[in-house]
């Protein structure tokens, strides 16, 4: 049963742009997986959301290629995304099942909207960047400086300017959807921006003098940057079978892509039409976790400490009134059940 894929909403539009932007088509075309024979009596719709990066899709194009949809029983309509938010919300009116989200929209399954069900890897390819001649953060004072809303590039530019003892009240913020951020710092008409590779790689073709101020990694002693899969929280309290072997198909892909970097790069770019180079260059942003480092990490109480840390950050910039202990929103317990 091969995989579907749409793009829903508004999103449609982001995504397409986004996707021009970068010198790419649109997502279509199955990989071509063999047929597996399924462990399972009857197929479970699944409608899952993902973004067309590296992190957001590289498991979905090897479950797709590996035949893991079929082995668990699932028949997956994929639906194209240009960010976590977007995702969060088709969870909550019941389009989507499942997702995926990065770090910078944590704070809505940490506000009850929906649960986090497995980890994916830690993102590194968040930055603050801004045009020539500006060196510092605190030269963005004052200046136009584009984020997107409630992403982990809003959240890397908060801590960028937190650090440099300033908030986004000192600049001129712009929030914009990340194509119209390629655009507006492709052509200069923003001084600066929070956002991510590999869209940054496309504006530094055009810019190529672009600084970098700030990164992930000027901040992992405090904050740590995790890639997640969500869902919708009826379809974890009600639908625990499907969840089951929704996990157990990311578990095996999770294996796959920790053990064939190489393979998951092209599968990635085959899956939504990218240019296996932009792809390759996406993934070097990543640390890619094992499924033996997750399970460790879910056991050891590793990831909850991510989770909380991020927690803390979201209460701090005033996305979350009060901490959250991450039992609340992230169901470790049936990521190790569906390895059992």
């Amino acid at each position: 049963m091969r995989i579907t894929r749409k793009i829903l909403g508004s999103a449609a539009v982001g995504a397409a742009v986004l996707l021009l932007a970068a010198g790419c088509t649109a997502p279509g075309g199955d990989t071509g997986s063999e047929d597996v024979e399924s462990e399972y009596d009857d197929v479970l719709d699944v409608d899952f959301g993902y973004i067309p990066d590296f992190n957001g899709t590289s498991l979905l194009a090897i479950a797709e290629d590996q035949g893991l949809w079929d082995k668990y029983g699932l028949k997956v309509n994929a639906q194209t995304f240009t960010n976590g938010p977007l995702q969060i919300q088709a969870l909550g009116t019941g389009d989507l099942d499942f997702g995926y989200i990065g770090p910078g929209a944590m704070w809505l399954p940490a506000s009850g909207q929906a649960k986090v069900v497995a980890i994916n890897t830690l993102g590194q390819a968040d930055r603050v960047v801004a045009q020539a001649g500006i060196d510092s953060i605190e030269d963005l004072k004052g200046k136009t400086v584009a984020y997107p809303e409630g992403t982990s590039g809003d959240m890397i530019l908060t801590l960028a300017l937190k650090e440099a003892g300033m908030t986004k009240d000192d600049i001129d913020a712009v929030a914009m959807e990340p194509a119209a951020i390629v655009a507006a710092l492709s052509s200069k008409q923003v001084d600066g921006a929070g956002f991510w590779y590999p869209a940054l790689a496309t504006v530094e073709q055009q810019v190529p003098d672009l600084v970098t101020l700030a990164e992930n990694s000027d901040f992992e002693d405090t904050v740590s940057f995790p890639t997640v899969f969500v869902a919708g929280n009826d379809v974890v309290a009600d639908e625990s079978e499907k969840v089951d072997r929704v996990l157990k198909a990311l578990r095996d892909a999770t294996e796959f892509r920790a053990e064939n970097l190489d393979e998951a790069i092209t599968l990635t770019a085959e899956f939504s039409a990218l240019d296996p180079e932009q792809v390759k260059a996406d993934a070097g942003n990543v640390q890619v976790l094992s499924l033996d480092e997750i399970d460790t990490m879910t056991e050891d109480g590793t990831v909850n400490k991510w989770l909380s840390g991020m927690v803390d950050y979201f209460v701090e910039a005033g996305k979350l009134e009060a901490p959250v202990d991450p039992s609340e929103f992230y169901t470790g317990d049936l990521f190790l059940k569906a390895g059992e």
